[in-house]
């Protein structure tokens, strides 16, 4: 199958360079210094698995380049969600799948009305991946795993999904095609706008927050804020979840961070509309009080803002 990975960053590079690594036609799309440095030396990944290199060749700065393909795994950050969507295109025919694997609850809709043809497919992707240096990106723990899936029910039965799916777990990507993407959706959702919200404010690992009393009681009850959201919203979470992910993070090395902390302390944009914002403007029009994502927001916006300003002042 011919794939193209939309943002060559943590987790388009792990996953994407998955695929390429087991012989699947796999085009790279990135930007600026990641770009220059994986068109020269190609793209290393260094994992808990073991690291290996993709050599250079279909690496390009312009999606137009790559024609046609089968995926289009789009990993671009969830503000730039719209303007790569529009670069679409020419990769696109009536049977293309688009998988979203972003941070957020409302990329797919954005990119299925941005596009005009393809069909566009949620998916949540469980891993602590990051750009590390130009033209490296490094793999630092959880489950290495896609959950993908249609938006509609219309879309339930696609051959090509089955193929993708074929595909990545012949590539040894934990892979799974559920009929209910909403849920999984949101139940990362919930789990990654309270870590990420928390790591970047107190600077600190997953671990050392889990660490002290209160500061976990604090993570746990915004992933409830979220929760209770998501219900308000006739999303199904049950009520065991947050236990079932206490539990869970016990069983892997909790000394990473989040994306968020990483985008902060390096001076770049936030994704804190699409997490801590989003549950916000849900509570909102929903007349749920969120105070703990609703300080998360306001504390860490103005970073986001700023780090916009630099960059196109540069």
């Amino acid at each position: 199958m011919k794939f193209a990975v939309i943002g060559t960053g943590g987790v388009g590079g792990y996953f994407g360079g998955m695929l390429a690594k087991s012989g699947e036609d796999v085009w790279f799309t990135a930007r600026g210094g990641h770009l220059a440095a994986m068109q020269v030396h190609g793209l290393r990944v260094v994992s808990t698995g073991g690291g290996f290199h993709i050599p250079p060749g279909r690496i390009t700065g312009k999606p137009a380049e790559i024609g046609p393909v089968d995926v289009v795994l789009f990993c671009v950050k969830s503000y730039d969600t719209v303007s790569a969507a529009q670069e679409l295109a020419p990769l696109l025919t009536n049977e293309t799948i688009i998988i979203s694997l972003q941070n957020g609850v409302d990329n797919e809709e954005k990119i299925q009305q941005t596009v005009s043809t393809g069909t566009v497919f949620g998916g949540v992707a469980y891993i602590y991946s990051t750009i590390t240096s130009p033209g490296v990106v490094s793999e630092t723990g959880g489950p290495k795993k896609i959950v993908f899936g249609p938006l509609t029910e219309r879309d339930g039965d696609s051959p090509r999904a089955k193929k993708t799916l074929d595909a990545m777990l012949a590539a040894g990507i934990n892979a799974t095609l559920t009929e209910d993407i909403a849920t999984a959706l949101w139940k990362k959702f919930v789990f990654i706008s309270a870590v990420g919200g928390m790591t970047a404010l107190t600077r600190l690992t997953l671990g050392e927050i889990l660490a002290v009393d209160v500061s976990r009681a604090l993570l746990a009850d915004a992933m409830r804020e979220g929760v209770a959201v998501a219900r308000a919203l006739n999303i199904s979470i049950e009520d065991e979840y947050l236990d079932t992910v206490f539990e869970t993070l016990k069983k892997f090395d909790n000394n990473s961070r989040s994306s968020l902390y990483y985008d902060l302390v390096h001076e770049k944009p936030m994704e804190i509309d699409a997490l801590s914002g989003t549950i916000v403007r849900y509570g909102e029009k929903l007349r749920m009080a969120t105070p703990i994502h609703a300080t998360i927001y306001a504390s860490l916006l103005p970073y986001h803002l700023k780090h916009i300003q630099l960059l196109v002042r540069h």
